[in-house]
C-alpha cells in the first residue's frame, strides 16, 4: 500500500479540477495545468478532493499511484502559491542581470553567458549576486535553476560559483608546504 497515494489531494477554494479519461486539468488563480496519468491508475474528483487509485497491485501500478498523487498535489500547490528557487553567486567579478527574457551571467569565463528563460518561468536578479526563479510548474522551476547552476557549480576550495540559497558547500583545505 502506498502511504502517499492513498491520501486524497484537497482542493482549496478557488481551485477546480476536471477529469476526462486519464487527463486531469487543474485551474487556479495563477495558472491552469494538466497531467495525463498512465493506464495503471484511476483518477477521480469527489467531495472537493482528487483521489488516485491503482488498477491492480503490480509493481508498476503501485509506483504510478504514489507518483501520480504527488504530481497532482504539486500542480495544486503551483496554481495557488507557485514555486520558488533562490540562487546565490559567490566569486570576485561574478554577477547576474536580467535584460528582457535573457539572464546575463558573468562567471569568470572569456565570454558572458546568455541564458534564455523559458516560457512560464519568471527569473529576477534583485542583486547582482542573487537570482530568483519562480513559476507554477515544480519540475520546470527546478530544472531551470539546475541549468543556471550548471554554468558554474560551487567549488570546495574557495566556494566560488552558483549555489542554492540553502545549500551547504563542504569546504576543503588547500595544499600545505
Amino acid at each position: 500500500m502506498s502511504r502517499i497515494g492513498k491520501r486524497p489531494v484537497e482542493l482549496p477554494s478557488g481551485v477546480t479540477a476536471s477529469v476526462s479519461g486519464q487527463t486531469i486539468e487543474i485551474k487556479g488563480p495563477k495558472d491552469t495545468q494538466s497531467f495525463t496519468a498512465t493506464d495503471d491508475v484511476t483518477l477521480a474528483v469527489e467531495d472537493n478532493a482528487v483521489t488516485v487509485t491503482p488498477r491492480g497491485m503490480s509493481k508498476r501500478a503501485r509506483q504510478q499511484w504514489g507518483m501520480s498523487r504527488t504530481v497532482i498535489a504539486n500542480m495544486v500547490t503551483g496554481v495557488t502559491q507557485g514555486f520558488k528557487k533562490e540562487l546565490e553567486i559567490n566569486g570576485v567579478g561574478y554577477r547576474a542581470q536580467m535584460q528582457g527574457t535573457v539572464l546575463k551571467l558573468s562567471l569568470g569565463l572569456s565570454h558572458e553567458v546568455n541564458f534564455e528563460v523559458p516560457a512560464g518561468i519568471t527569473v529576477t536578479a534583485p542583486k547582482p549576486t542573487q537570482i530568483i526563479v519562480e513559476g507554477t510548474d515544480s519540475q520546470l522551476v527546478g530544472q531551470v535553476a539546475a541549468n543556471i547552476r550548471e554554468w558554474r557549480k560551487p567549488e570546495p576550495y574557495k566556494g566560488k560559483g552558483i549555489k542554492y540559497k540553502d545549500e551547504y558547500i563542504f569546504r576543503k583545505e588547500g595544499k600545505k608546504k
